[in-house]
């Protein structure tokens, strides 16, 4: 991409606020940004084959709201990402991220996490600090269990779906604000999962398709009463 190009792109960025640079190519990400890292609010390199994230630049987005970089390659977050403190959305679908910065709990602003297509290999514990947190979409990883720090999780949906899951502790019914759990196409037994979800939890929406078992199965467990009546009771109040 010539240095003309980039330099409109960076101009209008200056007035808008947003910089959007899909399907370029892209191998790095563009150091002609450090211009703007007091007025971006948006910030869009979604489908190139950047590898890594300027440390050193990447924190002064003071402004940023959202960032995606979908479909790169990036094999690693720098901690610096994590001063981000007005970033809401982060969209990092289809990268090669196998875990988070251990710094990724001060994202405290964070409403909208896309990780969907990585090589995560378990639930980042870093999520349960943020209080914000709305959407999570971890489907197509490497997951195989959830551990009991998910009941601190205040998210209200969260997507698991084509995950090795074969494992979720009885914690996830104590999730408060959880609505949503998408677990399909996992490793999921019957037995694996805690009736407590249908019996004693927020969720009304609990997607469990292509796992180890007839769906007919869960319908007979107890609890599953109680669920179908948050679940109608939430069709209702949409419909």
């Amino acid at each position: 991409m010539g240095n003309s190009a980039l330099r409109a792109h960076v101009e209008t960025a200056q007035k808008t606020g947003v910089f959007q640079l899909k399907d370029r190519g892209l191998t790095e990400f563009p150091a002609d940004l450090q211009k703007l890292t007091s007025n971006l609010r948006t910030i869009d390199l979604s489908n190139n084959k950047i590898e890594s994230l300027p440390p050193l630049l990447i924190g002064k987005f003071t402004l940023l709201k959202s960032l995606s970089l979908n479909n790169n390659k990036l094999t690693v977050l720098p901690d610096e990402i994590c001063s981000l403190k007005k970033l809401e959305t982060l969209s990092l679908n289809n990268n090669h991220l196998r875990e988070l910065p251990s710094t990724f709990g001060q994202l405290s602003g964070l409403k909208t996490l896309s990780l969907s297509g990585n090589q995560l290999g378990a639930l980042p514990p870093q999520l349960c600090t943020l209080r914000h947190l709305d959407v999570v979409d971890l489907s197509k990883n490497q997951i195989r269990s959830i551990p009991d720090t998910v009941g601190e999780l205040q998210v209200i949906e969260l997507n698991l779906n084509q995950n090795q899951i074969s494992q979720i502790s009885v914690k996830i019914s104590c999730c408060p604000r959880l609505k949503i759990l998408r677990l399909e196409e996992n490793c999921l037994e019957l037995s694996m999962l805690p009736q407590s979800i249908l019996s004693d939890s927020q969720i009304c929406l609990l997607a469990v398709e292509g796992n180890l078992f007839e769906i007919k199965k869960l319908r007979e467990l107890e609890g599953y009463d109680k669920y179908m009546e948050r679940f109608t009771a939430t069709k209702k109040k949409f419909a």
